[in-house]
């Protein structure tokens, strides 16, 4: 057991690992329903791969959830079990972290329940999908919304031909080399690294691998593994630009992933035995909060003009790339993020069959401002996540609008959420 705190607890309510009390005995607790609330979140992983997006609890746990996984009809029963134990408990306790506990587990076991009614076949529309699985409506615009922003950028990169080849080939003086992507990235995260720990303390022993990898649907991924080790794996199949270097270091590195789940180990599992926190399921309200952490961490570690001048200074020599057009490739990039929830309306339209495949593709290439190419693998990505797409541009507005509520010191305010079981409900 590696010496957790939660220790004890396992052994103390081992006998809960199976299906739960449709009511509370004398006995019932928190720490009974999350115990069985991690089972649960287990044992769907077991029915739909992936919906485990870590895991670092006891080992016991887990292999107790593949020999003996319960059907989806069985475990949207759990759910509905664990929603009324939940519900049957006090709501008033002296500790507000106890009483946000009790709403956390609540929240996190309806999206369970949502995610395993869509397993078992139905079927939602985009917004009510996104709402019941991460606690957020996303408000879906027409395209024609968008098209001042692409008349604007139409204007900044002129020329002969569509748009989208204009800015493709405007980008690609910036792609970097895959020779010396390595040797940027270790840079860009160094650098997100630092500061970050200029403002956030974290365990002594944490630490990441950097791996390049093929054939995803996603550009970058982090892997916690638990004990404050992450392992993050970028995709290499399609050009990586120098301004995705700081991006994808912020976001799956500092101050992003691997800091959240960090923070969340050391204050929840470790410092207080909380064991929910030791199992993070994808689909769930955790995700909204984590993409929309991981992506205003970028402008927070480097803010205004300090990502274009550290591509100048320290990127563009590693990459061997010329810095003359610098800053009209980071207004390019700063009108491209105004067009970040127009695959929003584009998902919605295409998950519910009102517009092909194709088609698709063609909307996501002229407003994401992308080749074919990268717009199918981005087509790949809904396919897998659907809904989970809001938890980016949506969570990093909400995000950075409610840290920045916080006060002057935005650092504080972000480790406040990092450490935190802050649902998205509580952003507003």
């Amino acid at each position: 057991m590696r010496g957790w705190r939660i220790a004890g607890l396992a052994a103390a309510v081992l006998a809960l690992a199976g299906c739960a009390t449709t009511a509370t005995t004398p006995h019932d607790s928190l720490d009974a329903v999350a115990r069985d609330y991690v089972a649960l979140t287990l044992e769907i992983g077991e029915r739909e791969p992936g919906y485990v997006d870590a895991y670092y609890g006891p080992a016991e746990w887990q292999a107790a959830a593949k020999a003996h996984p319960r059907s989806v009809p069985e475990l949207a029963a759990g759910a509905e079990a664990l929603t009324a134990r939940l519900q049957a408990l006090p709501a008033t306790d002296a500790d507000p972290m106890v009483v946000q506990r009790r709403k956390y587990l609540l929240a996190h076991v309806a999206a369970a329940d949502a995610r395993l009614r869509m397993l078992a076949g139905e079927k939602m529309s985009f917004a009510d999908e996104a709402e019941a699985l991460f606690g957020v409506r996303p408000e879906l615009k027409p395209l024609s919304a968008y098209d001042p922003v692409l008349a604007r950028i139409d204007a900044l990169v002129p020329g002969e031909g569509a748009l989208t080849d204009r800015v493709t080939a405007f980008k690609s003086h910036y792609v970097i080399p895959k020779d010396r992507l390595q040797g940027v990235m270790d840079a860009a995260i160094a650098e997100c690294r630092k500061r970050t720990l200029a403002h956030i303390a974290l365990p002594a022993n944490e630490s990441f691998t950097l791996a390049f990898v093929g054939d995803k649907p996603w550009s970058g991924y982090n892997y916690y593994q638990g004990g404050a080790a992450s392992k993050i794996e970028i995709n290499a199949d399609f050009p990586i630009y120098t301004e995705r270097a700081i991006d994808l270091g912020c976001h799956e590195g500092y101050p992003g992933h691997h800091v959240y789940n960090a923070l969340l180990e050391q204050t929840f599992v470790r410092d207080r035995g909380w064991v929910e926190m030791s199992v993070y399921p994808l689909f769930s309200p955790m995700s909204f909060v984590a993409e929309g952490s991981a992506n205003y961490g970028i402008d927070l570690a480097f803010p205004g003009d300090e990502a274009v001048n550290f591509e100048k200074t320290v990127l563009y020599p590693l990459a061997g790339l010329d810095p003359e057009t610098a800053e009209k490739k980071a207004e390019l990039m700063a009108l491209t993020r105004e067009l970040a929830r127009a695959e929003y309306t584009i998902a919605d339209d295409y998950l519910s069959g009102r517009v092909g495949r194709e088609e698709s593709i063609a909307r996501l290439a002229k407003y994401t401002l992308t080749e074919p190419a990268k717009a199918a693998q981005r087509l790949r990505f809904i396919d897998t996540y659907r809904s989970y797409i809001i938890n980016y541009g949506l969570g990093r507005d909400t995000v950075q609008a409610w840290v920045e509520r916080q006060g002057p010191d935005h650092w504080r305010g972000m480790q406040t959420l990092l450490s935190s079981q802050i649902l998205p409900v509580d952003l507003d």
